[in-house]
């Protein structure tokens, strides 16, 4: 069974990442850096203060046509696949199995029996965030 799940990253999904990182950097002073992610994908961090705050996904037709913009929070699970399997258990659904991310973790989405979407994250011990209890708040 896995440890009780943590918040530890959030993320801005979204088809207009150029707006949403000016309104961030303006409403609350966030700064972004670019990240070149292994399929090719947008990413921006953002940090406030030189520490991480969350990220930025830009959302790319057809893979992800029909989402609408929104915010992810990722929480950390001990093992990805336990945690795949006690969610059909308890009734969820597996919206996007496990990948692995080089460097940062196994990512999985899944739908809980409200219809509600939450990410899970199983971190790499040697990603930057690894040992933080979450992301930080600002």
């Amino acid at each position: 069974m896995n440890k009780p799940l943590r918040s530890w990253w959030h993320e801005l999904n979204t088809w207009d990442p150029e707006s949403a990182i000016e309104f961030y950097t303006r409403t609350l002073g966030w700064q972004f850096q670019d990240t070149d992610l292994p399929d090719g994908s947008q990413y921006w961090i953002a940090t406030k203060d030189g520490a991480p705050v969350g990220g930025i996904f830009g959302l790319t037709e057809p893979e992800y046509n029909g989402i609408p913009s929104h915010w992810m929070t990722y929480m950390t699970v001990d093992d990805i696949g336990q945690a795949e399997k006690a969610t059909a258990y308890a009734g969820g659904e597996i919206t996007r199995p496990s990948t692995q991310i080089p460097g940062v973790g196994k990512l999985a989405v899944v739908t809980d029996v409200s219809g509600a979407l939450i990410g899970l994250i199983q971190p790499d011990p040697t990603h930057a965030l690894a040992d933080l209890p979450q992301a930080q708040a600002h």
